[in-house]
């Protein structure tokens, strides 16, 4: 079965992108060029995004090659000359690279990755950074309103099972601790990247047993010190109750239970009952874990309902950002040897030149950005966008997971209030072009026509 591996990702680009590329070689069409990707304009249901991905495209970047099996497959096609595919095969990645570092908040128009190198370089690259940077971004966004959601309460990615795919599901498990989740149940992910892991049981364990009691005295026994027990898979309160008779039982034991779940039915009045079966028990101490088909809507809800439910378990819709499972993110090209280019087709007009994006901030808050070229000087302004490579190979050391994660939620946290909320934010957060980005789009649009 194939696998998208750092070995073959050089293949991982649409036609187009390799049919250019020969055309270009072909009429010796190769001096530097810089694109830069960025998300045309956010889903209704976002008012920030939480920038992710970026670690993957450097070490894909850094790693370029089309190997023998590559090119093999490329001649048998047809469509290319033997001097364009020795081209390829030496082809490696030389240019250099800005971006917004991993669990920054970002906008529309602004550039989350800007890149250049020799055209042909610079072109092949398209689609994989597309995917890459696209889809965790997307993730770690969902991610971040699930947090803003939740509150103190922590929350768990579950959405392995319903990603698209089993990249998407590793994926997704680090964008989604980049946006806040307090772990994974993805094992795979917390052998990648280190997340901690979570997990409790299946229906199907509990029903293996002749009692509920049993699966419960179980689990409990192979796992103490980490046991969540399921409660719903019959009566949720008369498993409830068997979860107090268990916890007294194993407390002889020196094994304690630390949870129970529930999965399934009106989470709301079976949270209120199950904690009421709980502390009348003895047993404040047993914490409520909620999950099925939860989002931050729905979170938000029980939470303003004052629902005693400490900790979350979130899945499909944070695993496929259900409510807004795209982004409009693009790749295009705004400078060349020739000067600054733009595009100007209707709804996807482009702007001109390499920029820089400048935050401005007071009291702690940010207040608006600005769109500048890269060498513009803003005043007040912080720059977003480091160098992150250069002649091909890292410009510094990754930074660590837990780094990243911490940028985003301090970044989160510096959110006017108004684009904090769950709802679409009255009035956007304002990102404006610079004096200098004006003058460029003006004198690049009469150059056009």
């Amino acid at each position: 079965m194939p696998w998208v591996t750092g070995a073959n990702a050089a293949m991982l680009v649409d036609v187009y992108e390799l049919t250019m590329a020969a055309s270009y070689f072909a009429h010796g069409m190769n001096e530097r060029a810089t694109f830069e990707l960025f998300v045309r304009r956010l889903p209704e249901e976002r008012n920030f995004l939480i920038a992710a991905g970026l670690n993957d495209a450097l070490e894909y970047l850094r790693n370029l090659a089309f190997d023998e099996a590559a090119i093999a497959f490329l001649r048998s096609l047809g469509y290319f000359e033997d001097a364009f595919l020795a081209f390829l095969g030496k082809l490696r990645f030389t240019g250099e690279a800005w971006a917004v570092p991993e669990g920054e908040v970002v906008f529309a128009g602004e550039p989350l990755i800007r890149l250049t190198a020799p055209l042909i370089e610079a072109q092949i690259l398209e689609t994989f950074l597309l995917n890459c940077i696209s889809f965790q971004t997307m993730i770690a966004s969902k991610a971040a309103r699930i947090a803003l959601a939740c509150g103190e309460r922590p929350f768990i990615d579950f959405g392995a099972r319903r990603t698209h795919g089993a990249d998407a599901a590793l994926r997704a498990a680090r964008a989604a601790y980049i946006g806040g989740a307090a772990g994974t149940s993805n094992v795979l992910a917390g052998a990648s990247f280190g997340i901690p892991l979570s997990g409790t049981m299946a229906h199907a364990y509990i029903m293996s047993f002749a009692e509920e009691r049993d699966a419960f005295r179980a689990y409990a026994r192979d796992f103490p010190g980490r046991t969540t027990l399921l409660i719903d898979t019959y009566d949720t309160f008369e498993g409830a109750r068997r979860a107090v008779e268990v916890a007294d039982e194993l407390a002889a034991e020196g094994i304690r239970v630390q949870a129970v779940r529930l999965d399934s039915g009106d989470l709301g009045e079976l949270a209120v009952g199950v904690r009421r079966i709980l502390d009348e028990g003895g047993h404040p101490e047993i914490r409520i874990l909620a999950s099925g088909d939860l989002d931050e809507y729905r979170i938000s809800e029980l939470l303003a309902g004052g629902v005693p439910i400490d900790a979350f378990g979130v899945g499909t819709q944070l695993g496929t950002s259900a409510d807004a499972p795209t982004l409009s993110a693009v790749y295009k090209l705004v400078e060349d040897e020739a000067g600054p280019k733009l595009k100007l087709s209707p709804g996807k007009a482009t702007m001109p030149g390499r920029k820089q994006v400048y935050r401005i901030t007071e009291n702690g808050r940010y207040v608006h950005d600005v769109l500048a070229l890269h060498d513009e000087p803003i005043a007040r302004g912080q720059p977003l966008l480091h160098q992150v490579m250069a002649g091909g190979e890292p410009a510094q050391p990754p930074e660590t997971l837990d780094t990243i994660r911490a940028r985003s939620r301090e970044a989160v946290a510096k959110l006017p209030d108004r684009l904090r909320a769950l709802t679409p934010a009255a009035m956007p957060y304002v990102v404006e072009p610079s004096p200098g980005l004006r003058r460029l789009i003006e004198s690049a649009r009469a150059r056009v026509h």
